[in-house]
């Protein structure tokens, strides 16, 4: 433990930490347990100290050689979600199908897509997450952020300039502590089925028991990812203890023994094959960070 009461852990190896399970050590990992000591941490750190922050780690992949400098981990400490008003307030912690169920539980309709996004408010925040039509930056009215010198303030969606799965930010070194969303009145126990509806829709098509970090790539406009990686003969293929999933072709999927090569290598080739038999250039969805283990 640290002075402030963070938990801070050295040399802290990263697969326990994403959806992927893959991943070199952290040189110090900090685990927040509130935003006021991790002020007092950040206000602390030596200005050149890389600093990285991760929250489920469902749409990350870290290199095998890890990740140099400081990463923090905050979605433990920030789980507050309630009314505030007439918006709902989310911590970047709260996952987004607890949003999507809380909104409808308050008669909230809109969020319930968000039931569908394998991440925390956070992370949905930051890549403009969506599914089934929807985006999260829809119904974003204000976020609460936190810099790496530690301030702490509050945004208006006019400060961002949300686009599909990419949000551009007014500052750099700046992440997200939560948000306030004004999601429209509704029938509650309409939104409700819904979610249901979708959850089950998930269950059906996804891998959803495998490790994975959900859609690994976007979907070109007017077409899916997933098509286009399956008529090019992809189903199925792998790579070391990477594989892309037989259930669905945009899920690459750890079968037990993955590195994070393995995974970087299948992501490339995807690319690379899907480009030359269909004309199409993918973009990946999944952030990669870290350094590669440079081989003898």
């Amino acid at each position: 433990m640290s002075a402030t009461g963070l938990k801070v852990l050295q040399h802290e190896p990263l697969t326990r930490y994403t959806s992927w399970r893959v991943g070199g050590e952290a040189d110090q990992l900090v685990l927040a347990d509130n935003v006021e000591h991790l002020q007092q941490f950040l206000q602390k750190l030596p200005a050149d100290e890389p600093l990285t922050f991760i929250g489920l780690g469902s749409n990350l992949l870290v290199r095998d050689g890890g990740v140099r400098g400081t990463v923090v981990v905050m979605h433990q400490a920030l789980q507050q979600l309630e009314m505030q008003g007439e918006r709902v307030y989310a911590d970047a912690g709260v996952t987004c199908a607890k949003l999507a169920r809380f909104a409808a539980s308050h008669n909230r309709a809109g969020a319930e897509f968000m039931a569908g996004i394998p991440g925390t408010v956070g992370g949905a925040l930051a890549m403009n997450a969506g599914c089934y039509g929807g985006e999260t930056w829809q119904w974003v009215d204000q976020v609460k952020t936190i810099h790496r010198s530690g301030a702490v303030q509050v945004r208006n969606r006019a400060d961002y300039a949300p686009a599909y799965r990419h949000v551009t930010h007014p500052v750099a070194d700046e992440w997200f502590l939560g948000g306030w969303f004004a999601i429209p009145q509704g029938d509650g126990k309409t939104s409700a089925e819904q979610i249901k509806q979708l959850l089950a829709k998930r269950l059906a098509s996804q891998p959803l028991n495998m490790p994975s970090a959900g859609s690994t790539f976007r979907n070109p406009e007017g077409d899916f990812a997933a098509r286009l990686i399956e008529v090019s003969g992809l189903k199925g293929a792998i790579i070391g203890g990477a594989q892309v999933s037989e259930k669905h072709a945009n899920f690459i999927v750890n079968l037990g023994n993955a590195s994070a090569a393995d995974i970087e290598a299948l992501i490339e080739r995807v690319k690379t094959t899907v480009h030359e038999k269909q004309g199409v250039e993918l973009i990946q969805e999944v952030k990669v960070i870290g350094e590669s283990v440079l081989k003898a």
